[in-house]
């Protein structure tokens, strides 16, 4: 059985897992705050001990979360990587449909009225 593709979406499936598995495993990894310490003083460090490769690489440097998700990045791991920089899920959701966070709570609060 083949997936649809839906425009803008790129979807998590088993193929994407694996393709992800490193990214993952790392951004699960900043549960223990020793981790997100040792990643903020050493990032490329801390993604080679992960053996990210390249693609995911630039994204973790360029801070991108569509790159990271195209890389086989999961949101709910990469939310923890957000959160090293203060960030949270709906700061994700602005950056995934190009909104500013204003905008993008203004949408999700449109949609559950």
């Amino acid at each position: 059985m083949t997936m649809p593709d839906i425009f803008g979406t790129t979807l998590f499936d088993g193929r994407m897992a694996r393709r992800g598995y490193a990214l993952n495993r790392m951004c699960y990894s900043f549960n223990a705050a020793e981790n997100r310490a040792a990643f903020v003083q050493d990032e490329d460090g801390y993604c080679a001990r992960y053996g990210l490769n390249a693609e995911q690489r630039e994204a973790i440097r360029r801070r991108n979360v569509l790159a990271l998700i195209a890389a086989g990045g999961n949101v709910y791991y990469l939310a923890k990587f957000a959160g090293i920089f203060g960030l949270d899920v709906q700061d994700l959701g602005a950056q995934q449909t190009g909104l500013s966070k204003d905008e993008f709570k203004a949408r999700l609060l449109a949609a559950a009225g």
